[in-house]
Parts: C-alpha cells; structure tokens; sequence
C-alpha cells in the first residue's frame, strides 16, 4: 500500500517539475520527494504489509 502511495508521489514531482509548478511554498518537488521517501521507508519496514510471521510448535 505505503509503495503504491510513494509511487503516486513520485510521479506528481515528476510532473511538476517537468511543468515546473509549485502551489506557494508549502507543495514544492522537494517535499514530494521526501514525502515519497518516507512512504518508501515505510514500506521497506514492514509498515503496513499483511505480512506475519507464524511459528510453529511440533
């Protein structure tokens, strides 16, 4: 979920980049990208996978 969201982000700094838009000074390329990496860490993680790891006893 976290990397589709990273994936969505990065490609909106692309975007704007390449449109060289900015919404003032809170929305900028540069807080995209470190947007986007927070949700790729997030995701390299384990944060938010359905992911468990089960023991089992014999």
């Amino acid at each position: 979920m976290y990397a589709r969201i990273a994936a969505v982000l990065f490609g909106l700094a692309l975007l704007f980049q390449i449109i060289s838009f900015s919404a003032g000074n809170v929305i900028t390329v540069t807080t995209m990208m470190l947007a986007g990496l927070i949700f790729v860490a997030l995701h390299l993680g384990g944060i938010g996978t359905n992911w468990t790891r089960r023991r089992y006893r014999r």
